[in-house]
């Protein structure tokens, strides 16, 4: 086990704090993300940065039904999402899960470069969420220098298929981490 399981915890706590800031009104509300509402943005941060990173800590695949469940049809989603994150991190805290291989379905990858992707999805769906509903996320820069890192390594990869935009100008004196969001194409400033 390394840093990355403290950058885990860092940005599922502050996802947690913003999706307990989402106001039942906003769910119908268009995202920041093109063609999502906040309900799409909620289900997918909810699906992958929860569930997900627990069934890859268990070297599980995730389940069809999940896949497909509206978990803001509970009233209660952000507490469960939140119970769902610390269940999570909980089951990286195994030494053992660090080692190895995890099977994604359609192709493998080391458990470590697994979590480092799902502290970036946390960290970038966060703000998505939070800039979608008029919150704030933050991160100290140490996770945001992690953040940045992981970005510029995959971000030729995730344009390829759509999950990253053109990256945006950043103005000097930017944050690492607004650094991250700009080499995404996520506007900082917006």
């Amino acid at each position: 086990m390394n840093s990355t399981h403290s950058h885990l915890t860092v940005c599922a706590a502050e996802a947690a704090r913003v999706a307990r800031g989402v106001r039942a009104e906003a769910l119908s509300e268009p995202s920041v993300c093109a063609d999502w509402k906040v309900r799409d943005l909620v289900n997918h941060l909810v699906l992958y940065s929860s569930h997900g990173l627990e069934h890859r800590a268990l070297r599980k695949q995730l389940p069809e039904e999940l896949t497909r469940r509206d978990f803001t049809a509970d009233s209660d989603w952000a507490q469960r999402y939140a119970t769902q994150l610390d269940r999570a991190l909980a089951a990286w805290q195994e030494p053992a899960v660090w080692e190895g291989e995890v099977d994604l379905g359609f192709t493998t990858m080391p458990a470590s470069e697994i979590a480092s992707l799902i502290v970036k999805e946390l960290a970038l769906h966060g703000w998505d969420l939070a800039r979608s509903t008029g919150q704030d996320f933050k991160v100290p820069d140490g996770t945001g220098e992690f953040v940045l890192a992981v970005v510029q390594e995959h971000a030729e990869l995730y344009r390829q298929y759509d999950g990253f935009a053109d990256p945006v100008e950043t103005v000097d004196g930017a944050t690492a981490f607004e650094r991250a969001l700009a080499t995404s194409g996520r506007d900082p400033r917006a």
